[in-house]
């Protein structure tokens, strides 16, 4: 349930901590009043007292009310939420933003496009796609990291590349001695992947370098390019628009994204002045 008011963190209770990778983790966050219901590509605002507060996108949820959230130490206070331990407690402000369409990909196949640590934003989709199996045509994710030691996820991954229902193409950059999987930038593996472009809806989320040229790839398949959604997450403060820190053009990334469709941004994406 959301807050009445949005600028008031409520008290969250770190249930459990997860090391993703040397430099990611995800906390599993219970609260201590209402249960938050949020959709796919929304993200919160965690706060540590003292420190401030960074906004993270949803990875995932529980059963009984738990939030999940992914999150990379490259700050003082990402470096701070790296420290806490079972029992902590956070402040969060949200749910914010504009999800992913998973209502609009109804019906046709689902193309998901991941960069490092840009697929814990689209987690939530694929569970969302598997609860409502029958709603959606093809689930494919292709997901690329840089070193087979910066995947996320990596049991859930494996689980999904046994699964029937979902196609994963996974891949490093470069190959390293035990890695026996593809080698290559993900965008590069967009071409020969099996889906229908006149009745796709496509997902991306990562390094803007990646979903610049994922975008390429998949107009070059043929899709539309409205049908094309990528995740912008720039400098956002105060996730309700005013502080204008997040400002893309026209836009502010906090209220009108993070998640955007391509035709949106596709005359400023890229754009260093922006």
């Amino acid at each position: 349930m959301k807050q009445p008011n949005v600028m008031i963190p409520e008290a969250y209770t770190v249930r459990k901590k997860s090391k993703e990778t040397h430099d990611i983790f995800s906390l599993l966050l219970h609260p201590e009043k209402d249960c938050m219901t949020f959709k796919p590509g929304q993200f919160n605002m965690l706060y540590l007292p003292g420190q401030g507060e960074v906004p993270i996108s949803f990875s995932g949820k529980n059963g009984d009310g738990g939030i999940i959230h992914t999150i990379r130490k490259v700050g003082s206070v990402t470096d701070k939420l790296s420290l806490l331990r079972e029992g902590d407690e956070i402040g969060i402000r949200g749910p914010f933003g504009r999800g992913w369409p998973v209502e609009r990909a109804r019906d046709r196949d689902v193309v998901l496009v991941a960069g490092g640590i840009g697929l814990a934003p689209l987690r939530p989709v694929i569970h969302e796609v598997m609860e409502n199996r029958n709603k959606y045509n093809k689930l494919i994710l292709l997901y690329g990291t840089r070193t087979p030691d910066d995947i996320l996820f990596e049991k859930e991954l494996h689980d999904w590349l046994a699964r029937f229902d979902i196609d994963v193409i996974l891949s490093v950059d470069r190959s390293v001695p035990g890695w026996h999987g593809h080698a290559g930038v993900i965008p590069n593996f967009i071409q020969g992947t099996d889906f229908d472009p006149k009745n796709a809806c496509a997902m991306i989320c990562g390094p803007e370098i990646m979903m610049n040229f994922s975008v390429k790839a998949l107009l070059a398949r043929g899709m539309k390019a409205e049908d094309i959604y990528i995740s912008m997450e720039r400098n956002m403060k105060c996730a309700v628009g005013h502080c204008g820190h997040c400002q893309f053009g026209a836009f502010f990334i906090c209220k009108d994204g993070p998640v955007f469709s391509y035709p949106e941004v596709s005359g400023i994406i890229g754009l260093k002045e922006i």
